[in-house]
């Protein structure tokens, strides 16, 4: 006859031992340590009797106490990183703005025409052939807020249609080249 599998009500007199503290005061202080670790007494108890029996058995072994404590602080060190990486992305983005700035500042003369093309530009135009007229500037990494830098393009693009490199089409521009 095939044994029946009891639940834990029913097998809770088999599971259970007595444990005699000497004091009152001890119990207290157990059942004041268990409530501070947001655990039962009971779960209190195993959990400090299997860390002791671990570390006994293997020295590489971390009781729970140190291994929340490392937590907290991984926890901590990946805020902390988080927003050196926040701090760093701002200050690329920023540079990225400065140095697009720049280079289109050496397409310009003091007359206002390009002294040189993009190549980025010319590039873009040649890979993908039509470029809608808003894909542009996002496509060039351009902040549409920067008239330098959009007056810049607009100057190129208008020498690339005069050369008869770029036909201007109703919602962007077809390369010719």
């Amino acid at each position: 006859m095939p044994r029946r599998k009891r639940g834990k009500t029913e097998t809770i007199k088999e599971r259970a031992i007595y444990v005699y503290l000497p004091s009152e005061e001890m119990v207290e202080e157990w059942k004041s340590l268990a409530k501070k670790a947001g655990v039962s007494l009971s779960k209190f108890v195993q959990e400090h009797v299997q860390n002791s029996l671990h570390m006994e058995q293997d020295t590489s072994y971390k009781p729970r106490h140190i291994l929340v404590q490392h937590l907290r602080q991984c926890e901590e060190e990946n805020r902390q990183l988080r927003e050196e990486v926040r701090k760093l992305e701002a200050l690329v983005e920023r540079l990225d703005t400065e140095l697009r700035r720049y280079r289109l500042k050496s397409f310009q003369l003091a007359t206002g025409e390009p002294k040189k093309f993009d190549m980025k530009l010319i590039e873009l135009f040649k890979r993908m052939k039509f470029v809608r007229s808003d894909e542009l500037l996002p496509l060039l990494e351009i902040n549409p807020r920067d008239s330098e830098a959009v007056k810049a393009i607009n100057q190129q693009i208008s020498l690339l249609e005069t050369f008869g490199l770029l036909e201007p089409e109703p919602n962007g521009w077809r390369w010719l080249g």
